[in-house]
């Protein structure tokens, strides 16, 4: 068995079954004409059930031919140009080739005697990105597994720079259309079930600043405590951004922490000529960024950035085994001081690799090219009779249901469009993903493919406003 031990002596045997499994992929990659295949769950759940994981192959070819039947003929490809689902970004080629760098040789990003050269790589894309941002030079950051990680150690440094003896008073500001992770973040932080104060949205989807400035005087008139504010750069389900300059002056009024959840918007930092759309994110304590969303990295890659290096003191533990005081003194950086995480992968590799070659122009131009494309399928939802599209992108998200002719039921019409949502799903023509506005069902394109063209999104509403009407069809055809 010393054999499948990647060393020294076993580098061609490497060598070989990394490019058999990366042909594999290639060539799916090359034939694939639609981003899934309508597999169902009880279709596929017997295919893997029946595999005898105590019974190898013990053969590299053999365990990549049951590959494909188990999983790469039947993934769900987000290069394909019309999957228009989730915040699931292409990968770029760059971050990809870090990836496998990265795997192979393992590095641990907890301390210097385990990663070296990565731990300041990483420092130094930590550095770049408060750059971008507009941190001055006492910011710093670490990367994370992703936002909702990133969110909660945000919150954590909130929570201990509130310095109140009473958890049970603080509060956490976040728009009504936040991500759940807020909530989530206040649980996991001991904070009671009324911690998180919903801010309401006004038509554009962005936080009410007067409302927020209501709730933050009020929380001081009960004697509470305004724990932190936290403002989206690009909402989850609509791409909206919270005014960050009007929130920053609140919050510095207050006296209250401001975090950004920029998971989604954070490709504006590399924009060519949308960055204006996030100004004021410069005044932030702490700010979320997914590399893996809007900068075309493989998950994962996300990162929290704070203006105050101070602030991560908050996270730090030291054990003799692996981090203890003296090196301090010493000046060995060791992550682990910053994180929540203790073995980590070198994810920042794939940043490096992507900087490098593309530069963070290509960056940018990719993604304001989704931006564009946006725009555009938001002019061709508004035109069309056949939708109803909530609100005008600030990102690449559109929100939109099909409005089926003669149909004036509300419930109805959510029916169908939950119908067509599910029938394109099975068909594999088409992702596209679905939420709630106002308490009725939507659908929602999330563009982040710059592949994908306003044909496709013609295309797309063109099969869903045909499964809306085949259900409706089917419905009439039951009632008589």
């Amino acid at each position: 068995m010393r054999s499948h031990l990647l060393n020294d002596t076993t580098a061609d045997r490497y060598r070989r079954s990394v490019t058999e499994g990366v042909e594999r992929v290639a060539a799916k990659l090359a034939t694939t004409t639609r981003p899934f295949t309508g597999v169902t769950v009880d279709d596929l759940t017997p295919r893997i059930e029946g595999i005898d994981l105590d019974k190898p192959l013990h053969d590299t070819t053999a365990v990549l031919d049951e590959l494909e039947e188990v999983y790469l003929q039947d993934a769900i490809y987000f290069h394909h140009p019309r999957y228009l689902a989730h915040l699931n970004c292409p990968v770029v080629i760059p971050a990809v080739l870090g990836e496998a760098v990265l795997s192979a040789v393992n590095s641990s990003l907890d301390t210097w005697d385990q990663s070296a050269g990565g731990t300041l790589i990483e420092r130094k894309l930590i550095d770049w990105t408060n750059g971008r941002i507009g941190f001055g030079p006492s910011a710093d950051g670490v990367f994370t597994s992703g936002g909702s990680q990133s969110n909660l150690q945000a919150l954590l440094l909130a929570r201990e720079e509130a310095k109140s003896d009473h958890l049970a008073d603080l509060r956490i500001f976040a728009s009504e259309v936040s991500h759940f992770s807020v909530r989530k973040s206040a649980k996991l932080l001991g904070l009671g079930p009324d911690a998180v104060v919903s801010i309401p949205v006004d038509h554009d989807k962005r936080m009410q600043t007067l409302a927020l400035a209501r709730e933050l005087e009020r929380c001081k008139e009960n004697g509470l405590v305004p724990m932190a504010v936290v403002a989206t750069a690009g909402t989850t389900d609509f791409g909206s951004i919270d005014p960050l300059p009007e929130v920053a002056e609140l919050c510095s009024q207050f006296g209250t922490w401001m975090h950004v959840d920029a998971a989604y918007g954070c490709g504006l930092l590399a924009s060519l000529k949308n960055r204006g759309r996030i100004d004021g994110i410069e005044r932030a304590d702490s700010v979320t960024v997914d590399y893996h969303k809007s900068f075309f990295q493989p998950v994962s890659s996300s990162a929290l950035l704070v203006r105050d290096v101070a602030t991560l003191r908050h996270a730090t533990y030291h054990a003799e085994y692996l981090n203890p005081r003296r090196m301090v003194e010493e000046r060995i950086p060791n992550q682990v001081d910053k994180s929540l995480q203790t073995t980590r992968r070198f994810d920042a590799l794939k940043l490096w690799m992507t900087l490098r070659v593309m530069g963070a122009d290509g960056i940018g131009e990719l993604f304001d090219e989704v931006c564009d494309l946006a725009a555009r399928g938001w002019q061709l939802l508004a035109a069309d009779p056949r939708f109803d599209v909530v609100v005008e992108p600030s990102l690449s998200t559109l929100v939109f249901r099909v409005i089926p002719s003669g149909v004036t039921d509300p419930a109805e019409i959510d029916r169908a469009n939950l119908y067509a949502r599910k029938a394109l799903f099975a068909s594999g023509d088409a992702v596209v993903a679905g939420t709630k506005v106002g308490g009725r069902h939507y659908l929602k394109f999330t563009l982040l493919n710059p592949e994908t063209t306003v044909d496709d999104i013609a295309a797309v509403l063109d099969l869903i406003a045909g499964h809306a009407e085949q259900y409706l069809g089917d419905s009439l055809d039951r009632a008589c």
